[in-house]
């Protein structure tokens, strides 16, 4: 019986070796399976670092509302001119976009002071605090609200000191002290118009035409400085006896049927290319020279783009800007820094001897040839900055200069 248990004991205790050691035994589901391991999507995967859309994108950025609200009141043309009232609509509307300012713009019911003055005053009611006013027409406008209205910025584009002394009665003396509230840029266009006369001349053009709007003093300053640099170009390249120019005033501002015929005559005549300068008179100059395969300059913004796709791809030879735009966007921004300084007039011209950083230029879009390159450009640009070069002003008289001048008044 002892034999029996003792052989029990040893049959159990062996069995319980073999199931101890089976426990001791790290089975298959212990071990570190694979996916204990740190999988690839542990580690910090692409699309943990900052990705690209978590930079601030120019275009999602909200924008820092600053207060202002822009207004833009049109003259007697609309934003679409392709002069004036685009160019000034077309910058103030980016910078507000770009700097969280309101903006829009009021079109008067017709040409004339009142309806300028009543579009004014519907911008302020509306709650418009900053006012832009491109052209010589306001005047009057503005004298009659600018002080009434001292919480309200006035800027006005080429409205001339004698065109506000003389809206206000006090040009005999020019006396009327200009409000803290108005700014007022005029421009150089003497200058601007002095670069396409000569750039005309080292072109190669020898029959030249000018062809203004109405004679108000920035198109007979774009007309003289014109004049004086096709002289000046002329006499370098000793062509003065080879130079025929033509001038001449449309007495408005937009083409027509009897204007489009005065340029017929002068094309079909041998001129080669014409300086229109006046809103959308241009579009008789360029109706006549699509006739002929001839050549226009263009003026205010580079109208390359306008004329070439309305009449003929390379009719545009170059165009006498303004930096209407940047004048804009610059006392915009003065505005929301707070150094605006208004009670005054304010010539713009050469700021630079770098042609872009000006407020008076060529485009780039401009013919460049072996007689006129781009550096030589920049070179005429450096001399009028240094005033190796000087450039009469006077719209009283005409220059003096040595090529021939056909002045032939006004076509109506």
């Amino acid at each position: 019986m002892k034999k029996i248990l003792a052989l029990l004991l040893v049959v159990v205790m062996v069995a319980a070796m073999f199931v101890a050691c089976d426990n001791q035994k790290t089975p298959e589901t212990t071990k570190a399976p694979e996916n204990t391991k740190a999988p690839e999507n542990t580690k910090a995967p692409e699309n943990t670092k900052a990705p690209e859309n978590t930079k601030a994108p120019e275009d999602t950025t909200p924008v820092e509302p600053t207060g202002m609200k822009v207004a833009m009141v049109t003259d007697y043309g609309d934003i679409t001119d392709e002069s004036f009232n685009q160019a000034t609509y077309e910058g103030a509307k980016e910078w507000c976009a770009a700097n969280g300012a309101d903006f829009t713009y009021y079109k008067p019911t017709g040409d004339s002071t009142a309806e300028r003055v009543a579009s004014i005053e519907q911008a302020i009611a509306d709650g418009y605090n900053v006012l832009l006013m491109p052209g010589y027409a306001f005047a009057e406008a503005i004298v009659e609200t600018v002080e009434a209205n001292p919480d309200v910025k006035f800027i006005a584009l080429d409205v001339s000191e004698y065109d506000l002394q003389a809206a206000n009665g006090t040009d005999a003396d020019f006396s009327w002290q200009y409000p803290a509230n108005l700014y007022s840029a005029v421009y150089q266009e003497e200058l601007a118009g002095y670069m396409a006369g000569v750039a005309a001349v080292k072109l190669g053009y020898e029959k030249i035409g000018y062809l203004g709007g109405m004679a108000v003093p920035a198109v007979v300053r774009y007309g003289y400085g014109f004049v004086q640099g096709v002289n000046d170009a002329a006499k370098e390249l000793g062509k003065v006896d080879a130079i025929e120019l033509k001038y001449v005033y449309g007495n408005q501002f937009y083409g027509d049927a009897d204007i489009t015929a005065y340029m017929d005559t002068w094309y079909n005549a041998g001129t080669q290319v014409v300086f229109a300068c006046g809103g959308g008179i241009y579009d008789s100059a360029a109706e006549a020279a699509k006739k002929v395969g001839a050549k226009v300059i263009g003026v205010d913004v580079d109208q390359a783009p306008t004329i070439d796709g309305k009449y003929a791809v390379g009719m545009t030879v170059t165009s006498a800007m303004k930096g209407l735009s940047a004048t804009v966007k610059t006392l915009l921004g003065q505005v929301k820094d707070g150094s605006f300084q208004g009670g005054k007039v304010e010539t713009l011209g050469l700021v630079s001897e770098t042609p872009t950083e000006n407020y008076v230029q060529l485009p780039a879009s401009t013919q460049w040839a072996d007689g006129f390159t781009e550096a030589d450009y920049n070179q005429l640009v450096a001399d009028l900055f240094s005033r190796k070069i000087t450039v009469s002003n006077d719209t009283e008289n005409a220059p003096t200069v040595e090529i021939a001048v056909d002045y032939q008044g006004n076509i109506k």
